[in-house]
């Protein structure tokens, strides 16, 4: 049975404003919808996993989902939100990041089905479309009344000190955005455009074009904007955005990211980022309140969107990582981890890294010492030797002169130093 969207969107706390008559339309006629995604680098944050989701539940729920990547969008730049205008991206690097995009959208949203998901780029009906003929099909429908009472422009127009005004490439963005909605109503039928809260202005210029100039009837969704119950932007870490390219951000750091996240926001984000049902999410956050000590509701959320972004040999080593770094890990573990995941995970965790020469031998005092720095003195390593606090691969140490020699590097090339519960560092052989 497919799944009603807008019950769905709502529940899930992700309707924020809606045209009236959607429902009747969603009831009635299968649809196609879209959403758009700014090219500006070459990898989808988490922030987009809002849009993300909701193409995917959109179509669970038996609809057409297309995303729009903005190949001619992101030589603009879109005003909304924004105090300043943004650097103008090269046709090189637009290339570039639509490729990255691409291909994480086509691990969420099924493609090959018959009318299935759709990815389309606006610089393909934009390259050969001539000024003259822009201004004229497109900006006589839109007054300049309608486009200046839009919050977009209005909080940049109007002054104050974090505003450097609007240029006319960023005060066209609307009208640009508006003439996608009215190509893909025109050429693929869509009906519904979708987007954050942020986006309403925009979407709703594409509606009132395709009224004023076609004389038809087109609807807007939109999302809220997440942010964190601290009020911190939500997909924002000490180390900047939460990417979906592993190489941007590792699977581990991706995976802490929803291991760390507080109760009141984990209970937001497994309704949003999961496709658990809803008795199923409600009943996972219920068994959480009675002990949220083993947060079982971080470690479900985790372990879900992980595995859908990253993949289930990706969670396996991030839990892996988890486990050595804060748990009971093996050396067997860290015997299982390729050279690239051993270097990835550890570095990705912040763990501390030096390079040492192995040559004949080192002894333990030494690599906690003079090579690691993991111990500031040899007389402090001599106490936690005796003390049983120190560790190599997983293994204690107590034996301040045994020797560690390269055939004792996990993968050839590394040692794990370990102090008490949460200090390491990774030795590199070179």
């Amino acid at each position: 049975m497919k799944r009603d969207f807008i019950e769905e969107l709502s529940w899930r706390n992700m309707l924020s404003q809606k045209i009236d008559g959607i429902e009747e339309l969603l009831k009635t006629e299968r649809v196609s919808g879209y959403i758009g995604f700014d090219p500006t680098a070459d990898s989808l944050g988490v922030g987009n996993l809002v849009q993300v989701m909701t193409l995917l539940h959109f179509q669970e729920a038996g609809h057409r989902p297309i995303a729009l990547v903005g190949g001619a969008t992101g030589m603009v730049g879109d005003p909304s939100g924004k105090s300043a205008e943004r650097n103008l991206l090269s046709a090189d690097d637009l290339e570039k990041n639509l490729a990255g995009q691409r291909r994480q959208l086509e691990r969420f949203l099924d493609f090959n089905a018959k009318d299935g998901a759709l990815l389309v780029n606006n610089y393909d009906w934009f390259k050969e479309m001539r000024f003259l003929d822009f201004i004229r099909d497109a900006g006589k429908h839109l007054t300049i009344n309608y486009m200046m009472a839009k919050d977009s422009v209005k909080n940049r127009i109007g002054g104050g000190e974090n505003s450097e005004g609007m240029s006319f490439t960023e005060f066209t963005y609307q009208l640009i955005q508006g003439w996608d909605f009215y190509w893909l109503y025109k050429h693929h039928g869509v009906k519904l455009q979708m987007g954050g809260s942020d986006q309403w202005g925009n979407i709703t210029s594409g509606t009132e074009l395709i009224r004023r100039k076609d004389g038809g009837k087109a609807y807007a969704i939109t999302t809220p904007l997440i942010t964190k119950a601290d009020g911190t932007k939500f997909g924002k870490t000490e180390k900047g955005n939460l990417w979906l390219d592993p190489k941007r951000t590792s699977p581990y750091e991706f995976f802490q990211f929803w291991l760390n996240a507080s109760d009141e926001d984990a209970a937001t984000y497994v309704r949003i980022f999961t496709l658990m049902d809803r008795a199923s999410v409600e009943g996972l956050i219920a068994e959480h309140a009675t002990a949220p000590h083993e947060r079982k509701l971080q470690k479900a959320l985790a372990r879900d969107i992980t595995t859908r972004v990253h993949g289930q040999e990706q969670l396996d080593v991030a839990l892996a990582a988890t486990d050595v770094l804060f748990g009971k890990g093996t050396i067997d573990q860290l015997k299982a981890l390729t050279e690239a995941q051993f270097e990835q995970v550890f570095v990705g965790a912040g763990v501390q890294v030096a390079e040492v020469s192995f040559g004949a031998g080192i002894a333990a005092l030494d690599l906690f010492t003079e090579k690691s720095g993991l111990v500031d003195s040899k007389n402090n390593a001599k106490t936690f030797f005796k003390q049983n606090a120190l560790s190599v691969n997983k293994q204690k140490v107590t034996d301040a002169s045994a020797i560690f020699t390269s055939d004792k590097l996990i993968n050839g090339r590394f040692l794990l130093l370990q102090k008490g519960k949460k200090d390491y560092c990774l030795i590199k052989a070179v």
